[in-house]
C-alpha cells in the first residue's frame, strides 16, 4: 500500500466500517450525502463535460447475449477508465474500499468495474438483479449519486427488494426506496437484492459498479 492509499483508506475508515457492518448485517448498506466531498466535486464537473457522444445505449446480459431491450431499460451509459483525475480518484477510492472489505469480511474480492449512468427524463430500469447465483462472479455492487437539488418530485428512485421474506407478496412490500441525491452511496450483495431504477421526470446522474470474485464467467 502507497503512503496516498493508507492515508485515503484511514480518512474513509469510518465509511468503510460503516458499510463493512452493514453488508455483514443486512446485505445492504445506505449512507446519504456520505461520499468524499473533494471527489463527489470531481465527479460531478467531469461528468459535467463529458461529450453526449461518450454515452452509449445500455444493454443486458455479456457477451454474446448482450442486447438493447428498452423493455427493461432505457439508460446511457460511459464505461469508466483511469485516465483523468477524478475517474482515478473514483477508482482509488473503491480499491481502499475494496481492501476494507477484504480485511474484514474476507470477501476475496479481485476485480471492479464500473460505469457512469446518464437517465433522461423518462427513462428507467425494470427490476432485475445484478448477478444470479452460479452463474457470474459479482459479489458487490456499488451505485453513488450526482445530482444537485434532487426533489421527492424528480422521481428516479432506486428500489431495493428484500427478497429474505416468506411470501411473493411480502417482497413487494418490504422494499426501500433511495433518493439519487448528491454523494449518496449504495451498496449491496449483488445475487441476493433485486432492484430496479423507478422513471426519472429529469436528467439523472449515477456510478454503478461491480466488485467481483476470482472466479471467471
Amino acid at each position: 500500500m502507497t503512503v496516498y492509499d493508507a492515508v485515503m483508506f484511514n480518512e474513509n475508515a469510518p465509511l468503510f466500517e460503516s458499510i463493512a457492518n452493514d453488508i455483514y448485517s443486512k446485505g445492504v448498506s445506505i449512507n446519504t450525502c456520505a461520499l468524499p466531498s473533494n471527489m463527489t466535486a470531481l465527479l460531478v464537473q467531469y461528468i459535467k463535460d463529458l461529450p453526449a457522444q461518450s454515452f452509449q445505449r445500455a444493454g443486458v446480459g455479456r457477451g454474446k447475449n448482450h442486447i438493447i431491450n428498452e423493455v427493461i431499460r432505457t439508460d446511457d451509459i460511459a464505461w469508466i477508465t483511469d485516465d483523468n483525475v477524478a475517474c482515478s480518484t473514483w477508482l482509488n477510492w473503491t480499491s481502499s474500499l475494496q481492501s476494507y472489505l477484504n480485511k474484514h469480511l474476507y470477501l476475496g474480492l479481485c476485480l471492479f468495474e464500473s460505469h457512469f449512468a446518464y437517465y433522461k427524463k423518462g427513462d428507467y430500469y425494470k427490476k432485475h438483479k445484478d448477478a444470479f447465483k452460479g452463474e457470474g462472479n459479482r459479489v458487490l455492487s456499488i451505485v453513488i449519486y450526482l445530482n444537485k437539488n434532487w426533489a421527492d418530485e424528480d422521481g428516479g428512485e432506486l428500489v431495493i427488494y428484500n427478497q429474505n421474506t416468506p411470501s411473493p407478496q411480502d417482497l413487494h412490500e418490504n422494499k426501500t426506496l433511495v433518493s439519487p441525491t448528491m454523494g449518496t452511496i449504495v451498496v449491496f450483495l449483488s445475487e441476493e437484492f433485486p432492484h430496479e431504477v423507478l422513471t426519472a421526470k429529469k436528467d439523472r446522474y449515477s456510478i454503478a459498479g461491480w466488485f467481483r470474485g476470482s472466479r471467471q464467467i
